[in-house]
């Protein structure tokens, strides 16, 4: 693997002068509660492969070096901070066994476990770490906060399906939460995934010219991510559960952080949890791995009432990431300045944008009120003011900036060739970037050389020469996904593609998929151009189901619907007959459909073959596409 180089005296002045604008910093609250370290902070799977390692980011304890923004170099720092952690009485957190947190509230027979992590690997290792201290407690209910992998994908860690199905250990979530983590983790789950390898750094080395921390967590675990659907959904604020003698409120927040999304209240403990609607840390309104847009003013608008309705009545509160507030006066002007970024970011967006100017240009002059300026929690570790900002105006603009020599661009590869041709060819180009380096206009640099590799991916020079850039960019970055991004695209120029290390879109997730979304997740997969001549027509009668869907392929497009209560449907080319497992089975290629229609497994009537067609129109997704060269 490549070395990477030392910052610039350009980047190391920058992030000197830099941490002389930082505001005062109390870290007591981070460590606050600390009952126990897990002793090695290592997490393996069965075969033995490391899926989390947090003692690898032990060197955070020493000084800030010039490869790293001091303020991203706190932050890593204080989300490293890995262990058992005491809220209040009777609620616990796992902190740093993962880019999330663990929740653990203690009921009259067991214990309500909160958001599993990403892994089962490494729920189960911050269960275990719990029970260590405070007993081997059975889970007597999960609850996830919302609809991403990180507040889910290790519940077959800490509890078992068969207990689900029982009855003994209910599993509540907000509405359209199953619905939502297909849309965004299965669907354009490869596009996402390959592209939060850049994000989270996870095949980063660990270490002050790598790895920090993604400013949310230090980064995601890569065990196996699972799912186990919701047995109760929470539809209306103010619906109040009593679960294993705990009461909580909860407070439905769809469209903030997440499509499906909740904040809860635990009354008798005055306690309040806020998901991941308020962090220690500007939040995405875009995550730079992909997602829908989310709307601030939305968001603005629930911690508003938040605020209005627990608030008063709560004496701390605790979040999916990051470390708990306690006091509430304290907690309530938090949420209050959370509340105010979001307004703030949102408003004089709308405001410049309705002015004329362009979300680049209104990004570019976007400053923060003093107050939430020196508010730690308000800084850009994960979100930040530049693309939310950008991220605002897509939401209501679109992609299109209104000029007209933006409307119809020749594609990236094209245009490099030609601003390359235009430039004076690839030796001046680089001649010039490398003065521009040496200057340190760094910005410059990644944008003129990238037209040089993707005119001419095979030039050695030029990729080391944007390597070079990507690196200092990143080493002056106070954003942990801005850094990963630069050091990863810099990685992969050297060394070539990385992949993607976590995989949300695991089978386990899949296999929770309703029929109409495995319908929907195979209709993406259909090569349009091959298929538009293709005519077929092929019923599904799903036994568990109790229902017969209709598939049906024309003009390259694959549709499907409900037959039940269908008038004068046609003749379909084939039908078959088996269970939804099965069907899973078959449209993923693990079940061989000429055998199990042998073995009697799928009863299949009319032309089977029109199956097999319709695979051979289907096309496959790459998990390791690239994304720094063409």
């Amino acid at each position: 693997m490549s070395v990477p180089a030392d910052a610039t005296p350009e980047i190391a002045t920058a992030n000197v002068r830099f941490a002389e604008t930082l505001p005062d910093g109390d870290d007591a609250d981070a460590q606050r509660g600390f009952v126990a370290a897990l002793t090695p902070g290592v997490v393996r799977a069965a075969d033995g492969t490391v899926v989390w390692d947090n003692d690898a980011y032990s060197f955070l304890e020493g000084e800030c070096p010039p490869t790293v923004n001091p303020s991203l170099w706190r932050q890593g720092r204080l989300c490293a901070k890995q262990g058992l952690f005491e809220v209040c009485e009777g609620i616990y957190q796992v902190r740093g066994l993962d880019l999330s947190n663990m929740t653990l509230v203690e009921g009259d027979t067991g214990v309500i476990v909160i958001d599993p992590l990403i892994s089962t690997e490494t729920a189960a290792a911050a269960l275990g770490l719990y029970r260590s201290h405070r007993g081997d407690r059975p889970v007597t209910a999960v609850i996830y906060t919302h609809s991403h992998a990180d507040h889910f994908g290790g519940v077959k860690g800490i509890v078992d399906v068969a207990s689900v199905k029982a009855g003994r250990c209910p599993v509540i979530a907000p509405a359209g939460l199953v619905e939502h983590a297909v849309a965004e983790h299965v669907y354009a789950g490869t596009a996402m995934a390959r592209r939060a390898a850049y994000m989270y750094g996870a095949a980063l080395p660990r270490g002050p010219r790598g790895s920090v921390g993604a400013g949310l967590g230090q980064t995601t675990s890569t065990g196996t991510v699972s799912l186990i659907s919701p047995t109760l959904s929470i539809e209306r604020t103010g619906h109040t559960e009593v679960l294993d003698g705990v009461t909580i409120v909860f407070q439905l927040t769809p469209g903030t952080e997440a499509p499906s999304e909740m904040n809860f209240h635990f009354p008798d403990r005055r306690a309040l949890c806020m998901a991941e609607n308020a962090s220690h840390t500007q939040h995405n309104l875009l995550t730079l791995r992909g997602a829908l847009v989310r709307d601030p003013h939305v968001w603005a608008h629930y911690l508003t009432e938040t605020i209005n309705r627990y608030a008063s009545d709560s004496d701390v509160l605790f979040a999916s990431h990051h470390w708990p507030t306690w006091g509430t006066e304290r907690l309530t002007e938090y949420l209050a300045q959370q509340r105010d970024l979001y307004a703030y970011l949102h408003d004089q967006t709308v405001r410049r944008m309705n002015q004329g100017c362009t979300g680049i240009e209104i990004a570019e002059e976007m400053t923060l009120p003093p107050a939430l300026e020196h508010a730690w929690h308000a800084r850009g570790y994960y979100g930040s003011v530049s693309h939310n900002v950008k991220a605002i105006y897509q939401r209501y603009m679109g992609w299109f900036d209104g000029n007209p020599a933006h409307l119809w661009e020749h594609t990236p590869v094209e245009s490099a060739k030609r601003h390359v041709e235009f430039m004076g060819g690839t030796d001046e180009v680089l001649r010039k970037a490398r003065k521009s380096f040496a200057d340190g206009d760094f910005r410059w640099v990644a944008q003129v050389v990238n037209y040089v590799v993707f005119a001419d991916p095979d030039n050695v020079e030029a990729k080391e020469l944007q390597a070079q850039t990507l690196e200092q960019l990143g080493y002056g970055a106070e954003n942990g996904t801005w850094r990963n991004f630069y050091l990863t695209g810099a990685m992969e120029l050297r060394d070539g593609p990385v992949g993607t290390p976590t995989d949300v879109a695991s089978p386990d997730v899949a296999r929770e998929l309703s029929v109409e979304q495995l319908f929907d997740v195979i209709s993406l997969r259909v090569d349009g151009p091959r298929a538009w001549e293709a005519r077929m027509v092929i019923d599904w009668d799903i036994a568990d189901d109790a229902r017969v869907h209709r598939m049906e392929l024309r003009n390259g497009v694959l549709v499907h619907w409900d037959l039940d209560g269908t008038r004068s449907a046609s003749e379909p080319d084939a039908r078959f007959t088996l269970t939804r497992t099965l069907l899973l089975g078959v449209l993923q290629g693990a079940v061989d459909l000429s055998q199990a229609v042998a073995d009697g497994r799928v009863d299949a009537q009319g032309d089977v073959f029109k199956l097999v067609e319709l695979v051979g129109y289907l096309d496959h997704p790459d998990p390791g596409f690239t994304i720094v060269t063409p």
